[in-house]
């Protein structure tokens, strides 16, 4: 049986300038109407964190939730996925400093804006400002990557930086590393403490 993997998978190809019938197909045969463009696995696993603990199945929904592997893909998946291609819903994030591949890609494929949400460098920092870096540090000793930090911690590159600077320097130290904490940090959030552009962005997809 087809499922929201199979579709990703096909949408995938098809950005990378492969037939796009399959992804026609089960986007038909899974009634999908919105895309979640973002830009890496550690995003996804964020946002599918945040739907799970609102006990949303995204997918049952007809929502596609997907990693473009960068932001300068952004053109090629809103082709495939907006207006030019299959004609969905078009939502994601980004951080700041990429907001102009996803304003020109969403141009170019005469696509909306609207249901775009901007984090001010990125995920991992939004949710560590949301957190607080003391809880931060109480979920890496948790996880047992508490000595890991330390060394981390103990380059000299890192001296001059904020300590949540150093967090979000570390959760990309190590692969797959950015994308467990992804997932931890959203289940340690409290309701009223979700950053707006994930909070945003999960609301978005509901409309």
């Amino acid at each position: 049986m087809a499922d929201m993997g199979a579709f990703r998978d096909a949408v995938g190809v098809w950005a990378a300038g492969g037939d796009g019938e399959p992804a026609r197909e089960l986007a038909e045969r899974l009634s999908v109407r919105v895309a979640v463009l973002l830009e890496g696995p550690s995003d996804v696993a964020a946002v599918t964190a945040l739907a799970g603990r609102r006990e949303r199945d995204l997918a049952a929904e007809g929502v596609c939730v997907l990693s473009m592997g960068g932001a300068m893909s952004v053109g090629h998946f809103v082709r495939v996925l907006g207006p030019p291609g299959l004609g969905l819903r078009l939502t994601g994030l980004c951080d700041e400093a990429e907001r102009g591949f996803y304003v020109r890609g969403l141009e170019r494929a005469r696509a909306a804006w609207q249901g775009f949400f901007v984090c001010s460098a990125d995920l991992e920092d939004e949710l560590i400002r949301a957190l607080g870096v003391a809880r931060v540090a109480e979920l890496v000793r948790a996880e047992g990557d508490e000595r890991a930090l330390e060394t981390f911690l103990r380059q000299p590159a890192q001296r001059d930086r904020t300590a949540q600077q150093q967090l979000r320097r570390f959760f990309g130290t190590k692969k797959g590393r950015k994308i467990h904490y992804g997932r931890v940090l959203v289940e340690a959030l409290e309701g009223q403490r979700v950053p707006a552009p994930l909070d945003g962005l999960l609301a978005a997809t509901a409309l």
